[in-house]
């Protein structure tokens, strides 16, 4: 059992809960969807799928019916991966975007950040399918119940749910079907409010008849398909029918000791795995664990982390090298040794040698952990709604490049790529953790950041997500929490980091669930799980 520091220096409103069997979430309905299950017999999968579920219809402002998904996921004695991200429909292209909406100042193709002509085919549904078919034990059907229930039923809105989609109605409320679904009263629910959103019952109920088929070759695929055709969208019926999730083996990158598990590009995981690389070259634990030497590392590790995630990665198919060559030790001292300890630089790319998103965590008493994350990206994602059904649909269309140079070039059924993932943390073969850090490029960061204060600091799991976070921007500028220590953005700004202090926990700094396993070799002994306060939710169990 790791030996933790129990107590927590930072301000929270939150404590750790200590259970065999734990569902956490970024809000409480959702987490009580998945406790369902559970107290009904049902596995950690099970409890993650409806939780999920749920999720689509209480926290709408972060994901949906039409988003994408991925999780890692240790079934009792080995991790498995997933990757449900969606495609670009046939019709996509660089040729396709300059047609419709012409080119920008360097030549290269505009593209939208909403709407139609950002939507990728939708993963998510076929995801939780594939995770109920490989390790499911409640019937299918059962999983969406509490879901249907709450959209037919209706909710009250949360604080911070409510006040992101007060920010997110004035520029979606033009977009096709966003208004009818989520502004019923002509505006956006306000917190307290009761929401309905009785159409996606509907559709939760086709999903959870057909195992989720209904959504790409049913009565639900043609809807989507004929919305599409009417709005001059790309997506067809064959775009939904040819759609398929992928198992894939888990990234991984040793640690003091541990092993931090991600999934493999599309996704930016990859990044977390070089940060922590290169940062394992320092001796963080001699420096205090919130100083400026420990955070200026760590700082400068994901910035040349980001340097080669955003010129190498892409779907898998078309990058130029590959996650082991950028992964590589030699590789990662040679990134290190650009890093110095008393100057921030901007970093550039090198050259390896060739050869609004939620997340949520269960874990049962026979030792299933699943670590599991689904998005519609920049909030409601698209804008669109398809008329009578519910389903948001995301923009992960955003995520291609329109440079035909670039390894993400857009290309008709091609992956993006893509912001979210989850994180698994192992110890010795066996399974620690299961977490992850949601909110578009601060999750890579989430999972460095909190890794290093679990591992090389011994804070508790809920420790560990309340303290303050930085978060490094695309132009390498970095956000800082307004709860960080004063002296420590001093001494930052001094080391040449270009600061800002921004309040909007919600989107600028992610939220967390961790469940962490309290003994290896043991579930009986049960787990030990933290809930972010920077949102809605919460960790439950029995």
């Amino acid at each position: 059992m790791k030996n933790f520091n129990w107590a927590n220096p930072y301000t929270s409103v939150r404590i750790p809960l200590f259970a065999r069997n734990v569902v956490s979430t970024s809000h409480p309905l959702a987490a009580q969807a998945g406790l369902r299950m559970l107290l009904k017999g049902g596995n950690a999968v099970d409890a993650a799928i409806a939780a999920a579920a749920a999720i689509t219809i209480v926290e709408p402002v972060s994901c949906g019916l039409g988003g994408d998904c991925f999780a890692i996921l240790w079934d009792g004695k080995k991790l498995h991966g997933l990757n449900s991200s969606g495609v670009a429909p046939a019709a996509w292209s660089v040729d396709y975007f300059k047609g419709k909406y012409g080119t920008d100042s360097n030549g290269l193709a505009r593209r939208p950040i909403r709407g139609w002509d950002a939507v990728t085919v939708p993963g998510v549904v076929a995801g939780w399918a594939a995770l109920h078919e490989k390790f499911g034990k409640l019937p299918f059907d059962t999983l969406m119940e509490p879901a249907i229930e709450i959209a037919e039923r209706g909710y009250a809105v949360p604080p911070v749910v409510a006040g992101k989609w007060a920010k997110a109605a004035a520029d979606l409320k033009d977009q096709p079907g966003y208004a009818e679904a989520f502004m019923p009263e002509g505006r956006a629910p306000e917190i307290g409010e009761h929401f309905r959103l009785p159409a996606a019952a509907h559709t939760l109920r086709r999903i959870a008849e057909s195992r989720g088929r209904d959504f790409y070759e049913g009565e639900l695929a043609g809807k989507i398909a004929a919305f599409s055709k009417q709005c001059g969208g790309a997506m067809t019926a064959d775009d939904l029918r040819a759609y398929r999730p992928e198992w894939v083996q888990p990234i991984s990158r040793d640690y003091h000791g541990y092993t931090l598990h991600e999934i493999p590009p599309n996704g930016q995981g990859i990044a977390a795995l070089i940060a922590l690389g290169i940062a394992e070259r320092f001796d963080l634990r001699n420096m205090p664990v919130d100083s400026v030497q420990s955070q200026h590392i760590q700082i400068e590790a994901m910035k040349l982390a980001f340097a080669d995630l955003y010129r190498y990665v892409s779907d898998p198919r078309s990058m130029t090298v590959t996650p082991m060559e950028m992964l590589d030790d030699n590789y990662l001292d040679s990134r290190a040794r650009l890093i110095t300890p008393d100057r921030a630089v901007h970093h550039e790319a090198g050259r390896p040698h060739a050869g609004g998103t939620i997340y949520l965590s269960a874990a049962d008493e026979s030792g299933m952990m699943v670590s599991f994350i689904q998005s519609n990206y920049m909030g409601f994602g698209s804008g669109v709604v398809v008329p009578g059904t519910g389903i948001s649909l995301q923009n992960r269309g955003v995520g291609f490049s329109m440079d035909p140079a670039s390894p993400n070039v857009v290309e008709g059924g091609k992956r993006p790529f893509h912001t979210i993932i989850p994180g698994f943390l192992s110890r010795n073969g066996k399974p620690v953790m299961s977490f992850g850090v949601m909110g578009g490029d601060m999750q890579p960061q989430g999972h460095l950041q909190t890794v290093i204060r679990m591992i090389d600091y011994d804070q508790q799991p809920q420790a560990a997500c309340c303290a303050p976070r930085w978060k490094v921007n695309r132009d390498f500028s970095v956000d800082l929490e307004s709860s960080m220590n004063p002296d420590t953005v001093a001494g930052l700004k001094n080391l040449g980091h270009k600061l800002a202090s921004v309040y909007d926990p919600y989107m600028d700094f992610g939220a967390g669930q961790f469940i962490w396993r309290m003994s290896e070799d043991d579930p009986e002994r049960g787990y030990v799980a933290a809930s972010d306060g920077r949102r809605d939710g919460q960790a439950v169990g029995f």
